[in-house]
């Protein structure tokens, strides 16, 4: 089956024009692939010319990033300078010169590390007719949400914002589990957490149990205790070649005690 390649000036025209035998072109490092493998889901692939897309502006607490804007540009990005760690972990440099924003929202597990991260850090969708959607309801009903413009999320302040990746091929590998916190609160005492899991179930989800735990608490061995052990409440690991569920959920507090020690005692 031959696959025709449609190309629109704004990302609204496009939207328009999708329907259901299109496929949207963000960097390709999805879609292309699925093209090459024989994917008989589509017969249209629809891409937008908009370099606004690639966009990243910071206005007061929140930063916008354009679904377009790709790994490289997150890390090339002063104002994203604290999630250059997170975008780093996408792939190899080839595949973070392609790899978008919008796309690592839709990348089905094990992918997706990114958007974990914007979870985490109270992530906001504008759509392409200009709704806002809280990126929990996005990522929790992928399928037919619509095309993404950009992504708002909270400026955390310097020590607020962690992220950890588990896989067993370094520095590339997919992830068995990722991990993302935002810890605001005063010195001592965490308020307002939010913590998101990556690779554990269908979609990046938070952990709530964890966040209620952690309302208060010091970021020490007694106050992440009841954190730890809630750490995969509400979550549903997959079994899959990396790991068991039985596995992800008995390491899953091992590594979030390591995320939520890793800089030290605040």
């Amino acid at each position: 089956m031959s696959i025709i390649v449609e190309t629109f000036d704004t990302l609204a025209e496009a939207a328009r024009a999708i329907g259901g035998d299109g496929r949207y072109l963000g960097g390709g490092t999805l879609v292309m692939r699925a093209a090459n493998y024989g994917d008989q889901s589509f017969r249209r692939i629809i891409r937008v010319r908009d370099q606004g897309l690639r966009r990243i502006a910071a206005a007061g607490d929140r930063i916008e990033i354009g679904a377009g804007a790709t790994m490289a540009d997150v890390m090339a990005s002063r104002d994203l300078a604290f999630l250059e760690p997170v975008a780093r972990a996408i792939g190899g440099p080839a595949v973070r010169q392609m790899a978008t924003v919008g796309g690592n929202l839709f990348a089905a597990h094990p992918y997706g590390d990114f958007a974990t991260a914007l979870l985490a850090l109270d992530g906001k969708a504008r759509m392409a007719d200009g709704r806002e959607t809280p990126l929990e309801e996005l990522l929790a009903r992928r399928d037919g949400a619509g095309l993404v413009a950009s992504v708002s999320i909270a400026r955390p302040r310097d020590g607020e914002f962690r992220f950890r990746k588990v896989s067993r091929v370094k520095p590339k590998g997919v992830s068995v589990m990722a991990i993302a916190a935002w810890l605001p609160g005063a010195p001592g005492r965490i308020a307002g957490a939010r913590v998101a899991f990556g690779a554990m179930g269908p979609a990046p989800a938070r952990a709530r149990a964890v966040e209620r735990a952690l309302e208060g608490a010091a970021l020490d061995e007694s106050g992440i205790a009841r954190a730890l052990a809630a750490a995969t409440e509400g979550l549903d690991p997959p079994d899959d070649p990396l790991a068991s569920a039985w596995y992800r959920r008995e390491v899953a507090p091992v590594h979030l005690r390591r995320l939520l020690l890793e800089d030290g005692r605040r």
